[in-house]
């Protein structure tokens, strides 16, 4: 049975007080939208436009938020690995980093091949449920034809559910397209959940043109919208903790309308994403205390009062290399993103550096940390048998020992056991045997991996026709 406590920085009260601010906030203050598609929208829907600053009305945005589906199944090319979004951990890819680190390369800015060794570690992954994204951000191809490159590369070496980014309205919609040949242009973007994206805010209170374009464009192809406010509190939200709670809130419920309005019950994941800044320095930080407490807070209210699926980033640090530091600041963050009832995790395999570098190795090591606390999250299963009375009973009258009586033997391996952590190194070490560290054995590992990984999971017949479509469009 699922571990029964999670964690609720707020009461009902403190929940009901923050959302009335936000709908004050988008009442009073408003929302700039720079797209005039999307002025129009909410003018035509009854909302005050002025300029660029929309100011959405309680009634249409709390509408909007209860329009959302709770769950949505989230369908893959292989239906084996179809997901249930709203209910329990899914794993995607990290999101942005422009850099790749190995044991034996060092840093270095990232290729289009990490960012195919990554799609095939997040396929091979018992870990990752979703695939796509940015893990990495390609350094050798041109920004105008990456949309295209990147998504044939996702498709050729995966089948489980697609996550894409953010791009212009041309370059979504194409996107979308590959997507409907991946699945044998079967009306499956209008009948089926196929295909996510996340989008930013532009942090204070707007959104700019690229995320206008493809919230819209996503909408009406009724595919999942990932909304995520990345706001560093006290440079692009308030210094309060609480202050960026509700501004973050009043982003995400503006995005949400202005997708609902396109496409009323289309699945939006709530996807607080914020931060604060280290204002002695004035950069991005991700390894503090701090951003668990806003987000855990939007988590929440996103869970007991919007219920609505969510999202989070939970596996930071702002170490650049695999040290004690890298440990306990993702040990942290990913516990805080399990107990805090996130359905879909992100930057929890291989971030370093303040989400500028996916590493290999650390990859690996991410994974074993999940499955960590995955076990504690599953908790403990309270039924006659597990509470082993007769076996103690047989113990006690001295007819057997717990190590040897065969209920240890039946179910002695179901404990978890880890993947690349050493038990017991010094004394293989002492023996000769087992003596590299935690990183080597994780540098084996996702060179196993990899090795193991198959160099295309799309017939002949496919492959040839998304580079046809790939090519028309590079023209």
């Amino acid at each position: 049975m699922a571990l029964k406590s999670k964690i609720d920085p707020l009461s009902k009260d403190e929940i009901n007080t923050i959302h009335d601010a936000s709908i004050e906030l988008l009442e009073t203050c408003g929302i700039a939208f720079k797209s005039e598609e999307a002025l129009t929208v909410f003018r035509e829907r009854g909302a005050k436009v002025d300029g660029q600053t929309v100011y959405i009305p309680q009634k249409m945005a709390e509408n909007a938020m209860m329009r959302c589906p709770s769950r949505f199944r989230f369908q893959a090319r292989n239906p084996d690995h179809d997901l249930l979004i709203g209910k329990g951990f899914a794993v995607q890819p990290n999101t942005g980093p422009t850099d790749i680190q190995c044991q034996d390369n060092g840093r270095r800015p990232a290729g289009l091949q990490d960012y195919i060794n990554l799609q095939k570690m997040c396929q091979a992954s018992d870990v990752a449920n979703i695939v796509g994204g940015l893990p990495v951000v390609p350094q050798d191809i041109d920004l105008q034809d990456m949309h295209l490159r990147l998504m044939y590369e996702t498709i050729k070496h995966t089948d489980k559910p697609l996550l894409s980014y953010c791009l212009d309205g041309r370059q979504a919609a194409q996107v979308l397209e590959m997507v409907d040949i991946a699945f044998g242009r079967s009306n499956v973007l209008q009948n089926s959940h196929v295909v996510g994206v996340s989008v930013n805010p532009l942090s204070p209170m707007a959104y700019g043109p690229d995320a206008i374009e493809t919230m819209m464009v996503y909408a009406r192809h009724k595919q999942p919208v990932f909304i995520l406010p990345c706001i560093l509190a006290g440079i692009s939200g308030p210094v309060n903790l609480v202050g960026t709670v509700v501004q973050q809130n009043a982003e995400i419920i503006a995005g949400t309308t202005l997708i609902q309005l396109i496409n009323p019950e289309n699945p939006v994941v709530y996807s607080p994403s914020s931060t604060v800044g280290d204002l002695n320095q004035g950069q991005y930080i991700t390894g503090s205390p701090e951003p668990f407490l806003i987000n855990s807070a939007n988590l929440q209210l996103a869970n007991d009062l919007y219920k609505v699926p969510t999202r989070i980033m939970c596996g930071m640090t702002d170490s650049d290399e695999i040290d004690c530091q890298a440990g306990y600041e993702t040990e942290q963050n990913l516990m805080m993103g399990m107990l805090t009832g996130a359905n879909i995790l992100s930057n929890c395999l291989g971030t370093l550096d303040a989400l500028m570098v996916t590493s290999y190795e650390k990859f690996m090591i991410d994974e074993e940390l999940f499955k960590r606390f995955h076990r504690i999250t599953d908790g403990l299963e309270v039924t006659q048998e597990s509470l082993s009375l007769d076996i103690i009973r047989e113990v006690t009258s001295g007819s057997s020992s717990f190590l040897t009586h065969e209920s240890t033997f039946r179910y002695c391996r179901n404990y978890w056991r880890p993947s690349v952590s050493s038990r017991g190194r010094h004394k293989n070490m002492l023996k000769g045997i087992g003596s590299e560290d935690l990183v080597g054995m994780a540098n084996k590992k996702y060179k196993q991996l990899l090795q193991a990984c198959p160099e295309t999971m799309i017939d002949p017949a496919l492959d040839e026709e998304l580079k046809a479509y790939m090519s028309r469009k590079l023209e």
